[in-house]
């Protein structure tokens, strides 16, 4: 069966139809959350002139102008990068909308921090600013300081930027792994934390890690990083796939990084915003899984039961409450294709199914 997606997507929520676009479908998709897709991360080195320029033309989610780690060290290139982003911002007639503009500073323990954030602060269009190297709280708490100063020196700032600034805290080291809970906690009048970043290849470094095609030796480290996000209302973004030539190689590092819960990923290079947008969503066999099991459960729960047997993809499941949830947060489908599936074998197929079934009775 064909399934169209549409690009509304809310946490994992995703909108679709069935066939042509119907008014129906229309409708449903009216309802759902506003909340803009995050998916893909591009970086966009400020020192060039033409990636800039080239910037306009990504599909990407979120693009994040880079001041760190694309531009050379050296005081006199960051400055030329700072003023040419500011530049490039503040002329450019069309721009993408505010929620899809970022951008990265260099870290609170540089020389360059305090008028990166200044030179950010000054420009409407940017809605995000990407912090590297948060060990802890206390460089995020250096964060609000000097927004906090440039508010204070500017009585008109409210009216130029009324909306509250987002911050991505970058996870780079053993300390911010360790700290990553404080990091999570922090709290501030002037920002919100929005999203913990993965910075995969500065995190080895850090730690000695030796970097692998497979990732297992940073499977703890990732999950962590989601397991955190998730307890704190926070967006989890899954490290750069440095092989930006391969998209074989990147589909199969989206499909890792989505099946440990992350909810975007980091890209090098335009090339690999395609793959990362057809990853991070679910497929449709996911979709048509998400509709019998909503169904599954409909029928269940009008026989007064919390659990039911359930035949799909080729082998006998059985259904609660858990598995109910799951489908609801990340491949829910329209109410339409609740009622016109019928692919579902509903009710138990074997005897552990049975069994199961009649001890199982949860309310949800």
């Amino acid at each position: 069966m064909l399934l169209r997606f549409i690009a509304t997507k809310t946490h994992r929520r995703i909108s679709f139809c069935e066939g042509p676009r119907t008014n129906g479908c229309r409708k449903w998709l009216s309802t759902t959350s506003k909340r803009s897709l995050r998916r893909s991360y591009l970086y966009v080195p400020a020192s060039s002139d033409r990636m800039l320029r080239k910037s306009l033309e990504t599909p990407s989610d979120i693009i994040i102008y880079d001041l760190e780690d694309s531009v050379s060290p050296t005081r006199t290139d960051k400055d030329a990068a700072r003023d040419r982003l500011l530049n490039f911002l503040s002329t450019t007639e069309k721009l993408p909308a505010p929620e899809r503009i970022a951008v990265r500073l260099n870290s609170v323990n540089t020389e360059h921090f305090v008028e990166d954030i200044r030179c950010v602060m000054s420009i409407p269009a940017v809605a995000t600013i990407v912090m590297p190297k948060v060990d802890h709280e206390d460089h995020l708490g250096h964060v609000e300081q000097e927004i906090s100063r440039v508010i204070h020196s500017n009585p008109g700032f409210r009216t130029q930027r009324p909306e509250t600034l987002s911050v991505v805290a970058s996870i780079e080291s053993a300390q911010a792994l360790w700290r990553i809970g404080e990091i999570s906690q922090w709290k501030s009048k002037t920002a919100r934390l929005s999203a913990l970043l993965f910075a995969a290849e500065d995190y080895c470094a850090d730690t000695r890690i030796a970097r692998t095609k497979s990732r297992q030796e940073l499977l703890y480290t990732r999950s962590k990083i989601v397991a955190t996000a998730r307890a704190f209302g926070l967006d989890a973004i899954h490290m750069v796939c440095v092989d930006y030539k391969n998209l074989d190689v990147l589909a199969d590092e989206c499909a890792d990084g989505r099946r440990l819960g992350f909810d975007g990923k980091q890209a090098i290079h335009p090339n690999q915003v395609d793959t990362i947008h057809t990853t991070f969503v679910p497929s449709p066999a996911e979709i048509m899984r998400a509709a019998q099991i909503l169904k599954a459960m409909e029928s269940a729960h009008s026989s007064h039961k919390g659990a039911v047997g359930l035949f799909v993809n080729g082998r006998d499941e059985m259904i609660d409450a858990p598995m109910l949830r799951q489908v609801r947060v990340f491949a829910r489908p329209p109410p339409e294709m609740i009622k016109a599936n019928s692919v579902a074998k509903i009710g138990p197929a074997n005897h552990s199914t049975r069994k199961a079934s009649r001890t199982t009775h949860r309310a949800l």
